[in-house]
């Protein structure tokens, strides 16, 4: 993802505008963009929330094994469950634009982290569990992340407030320093 679009920084033509609809999806800035996508900060009308949405750029969207590859993403990320994977939340195609709906995570990715210096160890060993388990539950699976970088993994502002349900569960416990913990979140993994 480029850190720089990520903080809203222009890029040469973005395939949505602020306030571009998609389906009930409202966009209000690019977030990055990347090989197989463009990311958007949009607003759920219907919900009235915060999400990303991730679109096949233009220049692929006609290329009929890169829009398989999308929607087979589309599908390995919605059969995952994990407090530390992105949850899709929607998928779909408007004016020949196909589109994820995912998770709105506020915070930084790693990399960006990283550029103010390396992690305290305690941190350092917390992230590297939370990858490790979220991996494994996608290995479990048969999924394989294959472009796993500090530039996709997200330290969200503050713990996740999560419903507990069937098959999840999330954990609200506080470091001694009294701060939610930030646990790591990855994005998109793809079949191996």
């Amino acid at each position: 993802m480029d850190e720089a679009a990520r903080h809203g920084a222009e890029r040469p033509d973005p395939r949505l505008k602020p306030g571009a609809r998609l389906g009930p999806y409202e966009v209000q800035r690019l977030l990055g963009a990347g090989g197989m996508g463009e990311v958007y900060q949009a607003r759920d009308t219907r919900l009235q929330r915060s999400v990303a949405v991730k679109v096949l750029p233009a220049r692929l969207a006609s290329q009929p094994e890169l829009r398989k590859r999308f929607e087979r993403e589309a599908r390995n990320v919605s059969s995952l469950s994990h407090p530390h994977i992105c949850a899709l939340y929607d998928v779909g195609e408007q004016d020949g634009v196909s589109f994820l709906v995912m998770e709105y995570l506020e915070g930084e990715t790693l990399a960006e982290r990283l550029r103010s210096g390396p992690l305290p160890q305690a941190d350092a060993v917390r992230h590297g569990i939370e990858i490790a388990e979220a991996l494994a539950e996608a290995h479990e699976r048969g999924l394989l992340h294959r472009d796993l970088k500090p530039a996709n993994v997200m330290l969200p502002a503050a713990a996740p407030s999560c419903w507990t349900s069937g098959s999840r569960s999330c954990s609200r416990s506080r470091p001694g320093n009294g701060r939610s913990p930030r646990p790591a979140r990855t994005m998109s993994p793809r079949p191996s």
